[in-house]
C-alpha cells in the first residue's frame, strides 16, 4: 500500500489555512503548517505545527527536504515550489496557481526578472489583493489535486 497524502503549508503569510483544515479533515490527511513564529492551529491530530528557527530559507528547507511525489505543498514561494516540483511533489499557490515542471520555469524567470528590476531601482507592482476568487480557485485546484492524488495511489 502506498503512503497517505501530506499536505505542507509555508504558513507565513497563507491566506488559505482555514480552506486546508477543511479539506484535510474531508479526506483524514495530515498537515504540516510550518513557519518561523507561533502559528494558531486546530486542535487536530491530523494537524500537525512546525516551528523552525528564524532564518532565511530555514522554513523552506524543512519543507524541501520532507515533500516527495504523493504530497502536496502549498506555498506563494516561487523557488521553494520549484524545488518541490523536482521532488515530484504537487505544488499548489494560494491563488490555485499549479506549480509543474511545464510552468515553474517561467514563473522563476519572471520572479528572478522582477527581482532584479526591483535591485536595480525600478518600482513594480506587488501582487494583486488575496481576492474571493483566489480563494476559491485554490479550494478547486487543491480537491483536485487530492483526488488526483488518490487515484494514483
Amino acid at each position: 500500500m502506498s503512503r497517505p497524502i501530506r499536505i505542507f503549508v509555508d504558513a507565513d503569510a497563507c491566506p488559505v489555512k482555514d480552506e486546508i483544515y477543511r479539506v484535510a479533515e474531508r479526506h483524514d490527511l495530515a498537515v504540516f503548517i510550518v513557519a518561523n513564529a507561533f502559528v494558531q492551529v486546530p486542535r487536530d491530530p491530523r494537524i500537525e505545527r512546525v516551528i523552525v528557527p528564524a532564518g532565511p530559507d530555514v522554513a523552506d528547507d524543512w519543507i524541501a527536504e520532507r515533500a516527495a511525489t504523493g504530497d502536496v505543498v502549498v506555498t506563494a514561494d516561487v523557488p521553494l515550489a520549484a524545488r518541490c516540483v523536482k521532488t515530484g511533489a504537487t505544488v499548489i499557490g494560494p491563488t490555485g496557481r499549479l506549480f509543474d515542471d511545464a510552468s515553474i520555469g517561467m514563473a522563476l524567470a519572471t520572479r528572478n526578472l522582477l527581482d532584479e528590476l526591483r535591485s536595480a531601482g525600478a518600482v513594480t507592482r506587488g501582487p494583486p489583493p488575496f481576492a474571493k476568487k483566489d480563494r476559491s480557485a485554490f479550494l478547486s485546484a487543491l480537491d483536485l489535486a487530492i483526488r488526483r492524488l488518490s487515484r494514483a495511489a
